[in-house]
């Protein structure tokens, strides 16, 4: 499944009108009441704090509630390719986008003990070095913890980061633009592999 920059810029614009109308205070209103809903529908996989012990399951914690919000909408939508995600945002309401995302937005990013199996130095010192040369910092900032409508990569499941930079770089995977098929163009398996294990681990606040 593809979709074009024209159907993508459609999508952000239709997100954009979703997540417009709502004030500060009826924002904070609604993460509250979502946290209920959250325990019931999303945790049994995402974690009740959001983090993620389910192999190749995202971790949500830390992540923007923009990106949230949007991501939501995809699946709602059909446009991202998950039968289970499709099948749960299907019947959900602008109100129900905006409440969950506005929840996620509240949880706390992960610790940075959260990946098991501790970090390889020399996987992390490559890791590192792949960020700079792709430019990672560029759209998901200084300390890859995302804004907007542009997830967190720090300190995200080894095993999920992975299974998505395999999708970029074969470009099966739905993004905003071609920058993360472009960016990831040549890679090879082994430094994906070395990406990921890095990003799953980026100590927290320091800059790669």
């Amino acid at each position: 499944m593809s979709f074009g920059p024209r159907t993508l810029a459609g999508a952000a614009l239709l997100v954009a009108m979703v997540t417009a109308a709502p004030t500060a205070l009826a924002q904070a209103a609604a993460a509250t009441g979502y946290a209920e809903r959250y325990a019931a529908v999303c945790a049994a996989c995402h974690g009740a704090n959001g983090v993620s012990a389910l192999p190749n399951t995202p971790s949500l914690a830390g992540q923007p509630s923009f990106y949230a919000i949007t991501q939501l909408f995809l699946f709602r939508e059909g446009r991202r390719d998950s039968a289970a995600m499709t099948a749960l945002a299907k019947d959900m309401s602008n109100d129900d986008l905006r409440g969950y995302a506005d929840f996620i937005g509240t949880l706390p990013p992960p610790r940075p003990d959260a990946a098991p199996g501790g970090a390889d130095p020399l996987r992390m010192e490559r890791g590192a070095t792949l960020t700079k040369r792709m430019h990672c910092t560029g759209c998901h900032g200084s300390d890859l913890a995302g804004g907007s409508q542009v997830p967190r990569l720090a300190l995200q499941r080894e095993d999920y980061l992975l299974h998505a930079l395999r999708g970029f770089r074969a470009a099966t995977r739905v993004g905003y633009t071609q920058a993360m098929t472009e960016a990831l163009a040549g890679a090879s398996p082994e430094e994906l592999e070395d990406l990921a294990h890095y990003l799953a681990r980026v100590p927290a606040g320091r800059p790669p």
